[in-house]
């Protein structure tokens, strides 16, 4: 997707995002007890709305997005000490290989064209026994509210590139080498599947 819609898109996300604010709340309650003390890396953090709240459970966050718009974004008011922000690329990532503990990508596989790639970045860049925290927006056809919002997204230039069920997603996640270890679908004006995953045991 072209990044200048995100840089658009940067100033009213997190206003966009209020709707589904019960959604939201979940993962502010259950990301802190997976994450905590470990050191972790966002995927596609928008403006650091996911990081923002939960990073002060961990040892160190760093989270980034390609949008130098959203980074900018993020970077505005406050936030805890051990968190920062910086511009990458999820299918070229700037880190060593096993660096984290943890990796959380939210709601950015299905507009990725080739969301393969940031998996196998996600897995050169996790400890061996990693988690990787992978929320996702599945059913994007499926109820009148949904089908009205993805419209305005496509509208607004916010390509979904794949159109999940959430058994398409989990086993898209599978197919890749993940083994889920928790999994909850949440009502929002488009589907949430909240996954958290660890590599497949050979």
């Amino acid at each position: 997707m072209n990044k200048k819609i995100w840089d658009l898109y940067a100033p009213v996300y997190e206003r966009a995002m209020r709707s589904d604010a019960k959604v939201y709340a979940f993962m502010y309650e259950r990301i802190p007890e997976v994450i905590r003390g470990k050191e972790v890396l966002e995927i596609a953090t928008g403006p650091g709305l996911l990081a923002k709240h939960v990073a002060s459970s961990t040892k160190n966050m760093i989270a980034t997005d390609y949008s130098p718009g959203m980074i900018q974004q993020a970077k505005k008011g406050s936030y805890p000490k051990n968190l920062s922000f910086s511009v990458a690329d999820a299918h070229s990532l700037p880190y060593m290989d096993h660096s984290f503990d943890v990796i959380i990508i939210a709601n950015a596989l299905h507009v990725m064209p080739e969301p393969e790639k940031a998996l196998k970045e996600i897995d050169r860049v996790l400890k061996d026994d990693g988690v990787l925290i992978a929320p996702n927006f599945v059913e994007h056809q499926t109820g009148l509210v949904s089908r009205i919002w993805s419209g305005i997204l496509n509208l607004a230039g916010v390509k979904f590139e794949h159109q999940w069920s959430s058994e398409e997603y989990l086993d898209f996640l599978k197919q890749n080498g993940w083994e889920l270890v928790y999994q909850k679908e949440l009502a929002a004006r488009i589907t949430l599947m909240y996954a958290e995953c660890k590599r497949k045991e050979e």
